[in-house]
């Protein structure tokens, strides 16, 4: 196993198995070809074409567009094509800086191929024998990755919330750090890749937060979709990363670009160093 392997998990999507999404001339999401037949029921909001499927031009505003496609989406929950459901809205867009073009519930993103976004905090301390991450254990309840290893803090991001808003509210309800002590925390980048679940293509971007802790901080689970947090030497999470599976399939890249910026990976000694670093921070893959 290697490192480069936790990446091409990230980006197992096949875009040959998809048609692009456009609306309002952005294009906004992938969706896979074997829906197209479905969408192609609800001619008013999706206009299905042998090369892609648009957005209905009279969906020309947000509200218009936003109640348009949550009707679609919430026909095709009820007949079981499209599970999860969240009651949680996430904004639309080509690009995070841009205005939304509409909005859409979580469980709908993946069935669309639309892009969403979130954030991936390490929170770390320094001994004197060299740095140890706070990892966290997801729920063996949860209903996503039950039980599988991941970052301190993570979480998407809905609609309505600055990133640093969201993150002080999920740091909060999953790891019961105050407000003051998440707001220490450093931006230092963002990963891209583009995922092939089973509801659908996942082109995601995540924001990488780094926080660091004193050694009498311990994060506390604090809404049940954490059953512990667990502080390991950076070297063993290293091991876990480069040879298991331990991690959820996002948390892992986020964690080699921490090896990376804390110079725990050797250039010297790692043969796929400069290609980690490519494969990273390239263009986002869509």
């Amino acid at each position: 196993m290697a490192y480069q392997d936790r990446i091409f998990a990230c980006n197992n999507g096949a875009r040959e198995n998809y048609l692009p999404f456009f609306g309002r001339g952005q294009r906004l999401g992938w969706i896979r070809k074997d829906r197209l037949q479905r969408l192609s029921g609800f001619p008013d909001i999706f206009v299905v074409g042998g090369q892609q499927v648009d957005l209905h031009g009279a969906l020309f505003d947000y509200e218009s567009a936003t109640a348009a496609v949550d009707y679609a989406l919430r026909v095709m929950a009820d007949e079981g094509l499209i599970t999860g459901w969240r009651d949680e809205r996430y904004a639309v867009a080509e690009r995070f800086s841009d205005p939304s073009v509409f909005s859409i519930e979580r469980a709908g993103c993946p069935f669309l191929g639309i892009r969403s976004w979130g954030f991936h905090l390490n929170g770390y301390v320094r001994k004197p024998d060299g740095l140890y991450l706070w990892i966290a254990q997801r729920a063996h309840d949860k209903p996503s990755y039950p039980g599988l290893l991941d970052n301190t803090v993570a979480g998407g991001h809905p609609e309505g919330l600055t990133l640093a808003q969201n993150l002080i509210k999920e740091c909060a309800e999953e790891a019961s750090i105050p407000a003051h002590l998440a707001a220490q925390a450093r931006a230092v980048g963002a990963i891209s890749y583009l995922y092939e679940s089973p509801q659908g293509l996942k082109p995601d971007q995540m924001f990488c937060y780094d926080l660091e802790l004193d050694e009498s901080f311990t994060p506390i689970p604090a809404d049940g979709e954490v059953a512990g947090f667990y502080l390991m030497p950076a070297q063993e999470v290293m091991e876990i990363v480069r040879d298991t599976d331990r991690f959820k399939f996002n948390c892992a890249p986020v964690l080699i670009d921490f090896f990376i910026r804390h110079g725990l990976i050797d250039p010297d000694r790692e043969p796929d160093y400069v290609g980690l670093c490519e494969m990273l921070h390239g263009a986002p893959p869509v």
